[in-house]
């Protein structure tokens, strides 16, 4: 068993860091098939700390003009009508709101989802340091109205707030978390008999919505001390209607096929695609393995809606601000797959024209385009005209 902090030490620990598993719950994840050697394991292999020199990582990530591509050159255009739009019921009984980063509220049949919500000024167990928002949440967590089940993917910063689960805990929402995370709600003041803990393909219902835990290639961790022994999962939700998928944190594996086999196809899948990078490529996706898990997970065709998720509210890897959505874009029309990009805050239904406005152009700096295939084209007479990346720099 892993050394614990003395008394002492842990008072001086910031309450953001959470808590361990112990008693029960700690005997429970050792029983799990997914845990093994003292800490939980990917479906398959992933190297979860940055690959090569970290001087090499850190050249790319602190070089003066590199952070300026990581940020916008303006105001994010956040929706500006969220609030009126939601107090309006859905009209096909499906309605999605991406809040920004990985934050969704999912309306499906007559059950509202909030999936890892949030609404901190930094992703960061500190106040004062770490990633900072770059554009305001779209309404207050508590405009959004009743929420009955929130979602959490995984234990980091990024995907569990502390202040926003403190202001849900306070209503009567029920929490769906992978197992081992509920040592931290606890921690933080939700009831036991609100969490609904889960291993990897463990249900839960609510309001008559079947929300499954999936299995994800990523970690764990929030503390000084990371021993693994939360996991981390993506979600398959099931109505009577309708079915949706959240990706939360995940490398490429061949394990979206089955997850779509089992609990697919959706209607609307959120894909992570951002924060990517060659220092970390078992752990995140690129934009082109986000459509190819989605294809995956509809059975290897076009199906559904596409929404890119874990971009644009957060800087936490060297490419640039607006890649993932531009990238996406373009992959998503290659393969003519329908996606959704709305920006922060902008309901829509799968039913309905998609939000497909590039909102992030206006106050993006301009993209260098590296996933374009540069095509080789010849004149009337066959003479080559060399390379030209023929989608330009829109």
């Amino acid at each position: 068993m892993p050394r614990s902090f003395s008394p002492g030490l842990r008072a001086l620990q910031p309450a953001a860091f959470g808590a361990a598993a112990t008693g029960a719950r700690l005997e429970r994840i050792r029983r799990s098939p997914n845990f093994a050697d003292g800490q939980f394991q990917n479906p398959v292999g992933a190297r979860t700390r940055p690959e090569g020199s970290m001087l090499d990582f850190a050249k790319v990530y602190f070089r003066k003009e590199e952070r300026a591509r990581r940020a916008p050159t303006g105001t994010v255009p956040v929706h500006a009508t969220t609030l009126a739009d939601l107090s309006k019921p859905s009209a096909s009984g499906l309605r999605i709101t991406w809040m920004g980063h990985s934050s969704v509220l999912a309306e499906i049949d007559g059950v509202r989802v909030l999936f890892d919500p949030v609404w901190g000024e930094r992703c960061s167990p500190f106040a004062f340091a770490g990633p900072k928002r770059l554009h305001p949440a779209p309404l207050p967590v508590a405009a959004l109205g009743p929420v009955d089940v929130v979602v959490i993917s995984h234990d980091h910063y990024d995907h569990l707030d502390l202040p926003t689960i403190k202001a849900l805990a306070r209503t009567d929402t029920v929490f769906a978390v992978p197992l081992g995370v509920g040592a931290h709600l606890e921690h933080w003041g939700v009831p036991a008999d609100r969490l609904r803990e889960l291993d990897w393909h463990e249900s839960a219902e609510v309001g008559g919505v079947t929300l499954t835990a999936t299995p994800a290639r990523h970690f764990c961790g929030r503390g000084l001390r990371n021993p693994q022994h939360t996991l981390w999962a993506s979600w398959a939700v099931t109505g009577p209607a309708h079915r949706i998928y959240h990706s939360g944190d995940t490398g490429y594996f061949q394990g979206f096929q089955d997850i779509g086999t089992q609990y697919g196809p959706f209607d609307v899948t959120m894909i992570q695609v951002g924060a990517y990078a060659e220092f970390w490529p078992d752990i995140h996706m690129t934009p082109e393995e986000g459509l190819r898990a989605h294809l995956d997970l509809q059975g290897g065709q076009p199906h559904g809606v596409l929404m890119p998720i874990h971009w644009g509210t957060f800087n936490l890897a060297p490419h640039a601000w607006a890649e993932p959505g531009e990238w996406m874009r373009d992959a998503a029309a290659a393969a003519d797959q329908p996606a959704a990009f709305p920006r922060p805050g902008e309901p829509f239904e799968p039913t309905a024209p998609l939000p497909d406005e590039p909102w992030w152009r206006p106050v993006s700096h301009p993209l260098t385009h590296p996933w374009r295939r540069p095509r080789t084209i010849e004149d009337g007479a066959g003479t080559s005209k060399g390379e030209l990346d023929l989608a330009g720099e829109r």
